[in-house]
């Protein structure tokens, strides 16, 4: 998997291109949130459960079905309301807006853990079904769990992840503004 941090930014890159001008502080948080959610599953590893099942790592909180659900919470907690000056601006989203928004956000995850040349796939069809799968191109080095992190691996992860995920982020949101700005 990519890090944990790299999730909570790629939310946060995805928030700059869908959102111009003041946004709310909760959606900025919901977005981190999102984009790092489906990794909750690593506790299933200290219950014992398998890495394969459908509850394991990599599995249903990683699905599409999964940011399907997460998106329409995320969307019913952060979605501005009637006299919320946010609520009537151009660029802020209607309620199925903000579920799509949210929705893509938590996919994100499983799609960038499917870039990853580790693991054993991604459930991306469950419930609906227990294949896993990976792009065929997958350049992101998978990250090590818990404190191996800190290590030589760790390094080489972070390194990956700037060149295949920052670094493009960081350029798809300057380009995003650019071509705000010119408008």
């Amino acid at each position: 998997m990519p890090t944990i941090f790299t999730h909570a930014f790629v939310g946060g890159a995805l928030g700059r291109c869908r959102f111009a001008g003041r946004v709310p502080r909760v959606v900025w948080m919901a977005s981190a949130v999102c984009g790092m959610l489906p990794d909750a599953d690593v506790v299933a590893f200290s219950l014992g459960v398998p890495y394969d099942s459908m509850l394991g790592h990599r599995g249903l909180t990683h699905s599409l079905a999964a940011a399907v659900a997460i998106g329409w919470c995320a969307a019913g907690v952060c979605r501005p309301r009637a006299g919320d000056p946010t609520a009537a601006s151009k660029t802020t989203p209607g309620p199925f807006g903000w579920w799509a928004y949210f929705t893509l956000v938590t996919a994100s995850h499983g799609l960038l853990d499917a870039l990853t040349d580790g693991g054993r796939g991604i459930a991306l069809l469950a419930p609906f079904s227990s294949a896993r799968f990976y792009f065929p191109w997958r350049p992101i080095h998978v990250s090590p769990i818990g404190l191996r992190f800190f290590s030589a691996r760790g390094l080489d992860v972070a390194l990956s992840e700037l060149q295949w995920v920052w670094l493009p982020a960081v350029a798809t949101v300057g380009l995003v503004m650019w071509l705000r700005g010119r408008r």
